[in-house]
């Protein structure tokens, strides 16, 4: 047993921090706030499809959370410690090899460990954090509760690479031009973050477009019932998979290039472009009935796609958070003023508090269920603003409208 444990048994928690006096108080606060970190650990949950990520402080007997990103509800918050024993963090720290498996139940390793039966954890990676100086310093965590393919070679590069940026981050402030070196440093690892966000997207489109080709061919031959009820829902699911590629790329391009970029041209088909994306949705999504209804009776100075996609975004949310089995109703009007695309789904009111950060980027819906990344409402936000437009909410009786509205005098560049 630990000397710590001889002593005082008593494990820390995220009160401890939150009232200043947790034993790696400094640790926790330089990874509790840095963008850097908050970014990598999103990250990290989109390459390996996980939904809980951590950067732990693992000594020889403490582990404790420094920084956490929850979609299971595991309760982990920063500064809430974990009995080192209970943890595989500490095989990790010894050892110098990471802890990683898919799927605990058929793990040649893993399989019926205590450790993972006692948190419900099926799949698993801990990979270890080194600071600057070579010295052990945490690990970086991802789990979830059912089988992920996380020993995939290319998530576990990015993951290596992801615990190296954290280790290069631990910088001190023993010295003020260090913390100026340190500064720097973070900068130029969020640009190298950013750029690895857009190339991976990037990557992602071509073999997603050849998955979405070989669907179309399949769909024309004469298949059994069976594959003729499974190809629409893999339809469905690429088109989702590529509305996160779009979402993901634009966001990575806005941060890189200091906003999105639009070309206007005048009297845009901004009818014809809205009627497409509309039916791209329903054909992903042919349980719900989406009405539409087009009456744009001037002539409009717009980037076409780029509203289009933000109209797609907005569609696509009321898709996920409607009430499924009533209408959907997409209409879109003009005046001598300005052009509104307004979409309106019956379900559950979007509170005033909530209404407020519904456009910043990784915002997901309360529920569970909720699917995509966070994105699609601020990029729809993002296209408004490049239009000189806005996009206002309203939630009056059980029904709730997000409408994107535009300037019909936008200067054509």
């Amino acid at each position: 047993m630990s000397q710590r444990a001889d002593l005082d048994t008593a494990l820390q928690t995220h009160a401890d921090f939150l009232a200043g006096g947790h034993d790696f108080q400094g640790d926790i606060s330089m990874l509790a706030t840095s963008e850097l970190v908050g970014t990598i650990l999103e990250t990290a949950m989109l390459a390996s499809n996980m939904r809980f990520a951590a950067v732990a402080r693992v000594t020889g007997d403490r582990w404790v959370a420094c920084r956490t990103v929850d979609e299971i509800n595991f309760g982990m918050l920063e500064g809430d410690e974990i009995e080192i024993n209970s943890t595989f963090c500490r095989s990790v720290r010894d050892t110098a090899e990471m802890v990683i498996f898919n799927d605990v139940n058929t793990d040649e390793v893993y399989q019926n460990h205590p450790i993972a039966a006692k948190f419900g954890i099926v799949s698993y990676a801990s990979i270890p954090i080194y600071r600057t100086d070579k010295s052990f310093f945490g690990t970086l965590c991802v789990i979830d509760t059912e089988p992920r393919n996380v020993k995939n070679p290319k998530v576990v590069a990015m993951l290596k690479m992801f615990a190296d940026v954290i280790g290069q981050s631990l910088e001190t402030e023993e010295r003020l031009e260090a913390q100026t070196r340190k500064v720097e440093e973070e900068r130029k690892l969020s640009r190298v973050q950013e750029e690895f966000v857009a190339v991976l997207g990037h990557d992602l489109r071509n073999p997603v477009a050849a998955f979405g080709s070989g669907l179309r061919q399949l769909a024309k031959l004469d298949l059994p019932p069976k594959a003729q009820q499974i190809v629409p829902m893999m339809q469905s699911s690429l088109y989702r998979m590529n509305d996160l590629i779009e979402n993901i790329l634009l966001h990575a391009k806005a941060r890189m290039g200091g906003g999105i970029q639009i070309t206007a041209i005048p009297d845009a088909p901004l009818a014809e472009a809205i009627e497409h994306v509309v039916e791209e949705v329903r054909m992903a999504s042919p349980e719900r009935e989406i009405n539409l209804d087009i009456d744009i009776r001037h002539a409009v100075s717009c980037d076409a796609p780029r509203i289009a996609q933000a109209v797609a975004n907005l569609v696509s949310n009321a898709v996920r958070h409607g009430t499924p089995d009533t209408p959907i109703d997409v209409r879109g009007t003009s005046d001598e003023r300005e052009v509104s695309i307004a979409i309106t789904n019956e379900g559950q009111a979007v509170p005033e508090t909530v209404q407020q950060s519904l456009f910043q980027p990784f915002q997901r819906g309360a529920s569970a269920s909720d699917e995509g990344l966070g994105l699609g409402l601020y990029i729809a936000s993002t296209i408004a603003t490049a239009h000189n437009g806005r996009i206002e909410v309203e939630t009056k009786d059980a029904k709730t409208t997000f409408a994107f509205k535009l300037p019909l005098g936008l200067e054509v560049t």
